[in-house]
């Protein structure tokens, strides 16, 4: 009798912990990124499709549900996460607005041949402390209401809600399995965890090892990429040899602690920006994301959960000259892509030893014309024509270390930023006046890494095989689960590589 309890605990342990795997793995494969769109010059909804298609792209992030957007992944086949700004986290708190939002940016996109839409984005790092609060007793109501509008229309089993949140949320510890969440919104994330665990929603989680060594420069710097580190962090008998490894089992402790060891995590945002910084380059920014690429797509996982798949979002597909440069200079850089869709960098988006990416194909420019300073002319009031033009372009890329300040002087500043702004304004008639300190000119004034840019032709549009779970995937599943089954309850070996 005790035998047979015992055999009994066992095939119940293996069958718990096959299915734990199989919620945590069996629908996060596939290469996912994030595309914003805060940018003066979208490309077209459709190029930037065809971009995702050309690199094997299986899943992408929005911040928000641009119908345009929407309309031009319909048929793709590539799995979307809709996101629901943080401005509309209040309104959402009724549940009546919550359908409506759910009915008009879900439901009627996903038609036969339409967006394959799993899941919504509800809010985007509401709880940073830099908001004061100001969405922290909004987010949880959304959140329910957003989750039971998606059930009420019968697509709970296929969409599901989320919060993706910064690493913030979580308090700092010195080794990854003192992980717990702020206490000044603990109890806030035992609900939010709750109803996510409940509904089987994933956890997402923003992890930046950029940001870590930009607001501390003592941070190791080797520890901030995966070629391992003179100082690696000992956690009993866990060794964290780059910080994603300890941020992502960070959050593995805590969700332990609220009584969740196995629930999904997703990687909502990682990656490194090209400009803006003195760590922000495009040397930087390769060795970092080929080197997470590597790291993710070896399915090695993390200390905490070895052997795991992590699915994750890169950040970011493309530049946005028109985000907040509050938190920095670098927010505008954060793409593998420039402006124009082509590629800053070499890098292989399955992993070490795959093809390069692919460029974003028939993009048309503006005419091969620039504009710089006359260095003729009466300079007495450079200062405010320079400050004009920032102001109304992007001028990130001047800063202390950034791309261009190596190359130019106070003369050469002018030129570049007078540029942004023939560019930003579509090189339109009188936009390189400048009060007579500007003219016009047909020679490439790019000097070493500072590229004076030509726009993209200006376009009306407004933003100008499926991930997840196929029938194919959860059928080789069931069968691996059922061969493990078998093969210890009678100890049969099946061959098991052929599924």
């Amino acid at each position: 009798m005790a035998k047979n309890r015992a055999v009994h605990a066992w095939t119940m342990r293996i069958f718990y912990t096959a299915y734990t795997m199989w919620v945590i793995l069996g629908c996060t494969q596939g290469l996912g990124v994030n595309w914003g769109t805060q940018t003066s010059h979208p490309l077209p909804s459709k190029t930037m499709v065809q971009l995702f298609k050309n690199n094997n792209i299986q899943k992408v992030k929005l911040f928000d549900s641009n119908s345009s957007a929407l309309m031009a992944l319909a048929g793709s086949g590539i799995q979307v996460m809709v996101g629901i700004p943080n401005d509309l986290l209040g309104v959402i708190t009724d549940a009546k607005e919550a359908q409506i939002w759910v009915q008009n940016n879900v439901v009627r996109y996903m038609f036969a041949g339409g967006v394959n839409i799993k899941y919504v984005a509800v809010g985007n790092e509401p709880f940073l402390t830099t908001y004061n609060d100001t969405f922290t007793d909004v987010t949880y109501p959304a959140l329910q209401n957003i989750q039971k509008a998606l059930n009420n229309a019968n697509l709970g089993e296929q969409v599901k809600a989320t919060v993706p949140l910064n690493a913030d949320v979580l308090s700092t510890s010195s080794v990854p399995s003192g992980g717990a969440f702020r206490p000044d919104i603990s109890e806030l994330m035992k609900q939010i965890v709750s109803v996510m665990y409940e509904n089987n929603c994933p956890f997402t989680i923003n992890i930046y090892p950029f940001i870590s060594l930009y607001n501390d420069k003592n941070f190791p710097m080797d520890y901030a990429f995966f070629d391992g580190t003179a100082t690696p962090i000992q956690d009993g008998s866990n060794t964290y040899r780059n910080v994603f490894d300890a941020s992502y089992d960070t959050l593995v402790a805590a969700l332990e602690k609220l009584g969740y060891p196995n629930m999904q995590i997703i990687v909502g945002e990682i990656g490194w920006p090209t400009d803006g910084d003195i760590n922000a380059n495009t040397q930087n920014a390769q060795k970092f994301n080929q080197g997470f690429l590597n790291h993710v797509l070896s399915n090695v996982g993390t200390p905490l959960r070895p052997n795991m798949p992590i699915e994750f979002y890169l950040f970011s597909l493309i530049d946005e000259d028109e985000k907040s440069i509050a938190p920095g200079n670098f927010e505008r850089h954060w793409g593998i892509f420039r402006y124009d869709g082509q590629a800053k960098y070499s890098l292989s988006l399955t992993g070490s030893g795959g093809k390069a990416i692919a460029t974003a194909e028939g993009v048309s420019y503006l005419p091969q014309r620039w504009c710089v300073l006359n260095i003729n002319a009466d300079t007495s009031n450079l200062g405010d024509s320079i400050t004009y033009a920032c102001t109304n372009s992007d001028c990130t890329a001047l800063g202390y270390g950034c791309s261009c300040n190596p190359y130019l002087d106070l003369k050469g500043n002018a030129s570049y930023a007078f540029n942004q702004y023939y560019q930003r304004k579509n090189q339109g008639s009188g936009t390189c006046s400048f009060g007579g300190l500007g003219q016009v000119t047909t020679q490439n004034p790019s000097v070493g890494n500072c590229v004076f840019m030509v726009q993209v032709a200006y376009s009306s549009d407004p933003m100008s095989e499926s991930g997840g779970c196929s029938k194919s995937n959860i059928v080789g599943m069931v069968t691996v689960l059922l061969a493990v089954f078998l093969q210890f309850l009678l100890g049969v070996s099946f061959d098991i590589s052929v599924y």
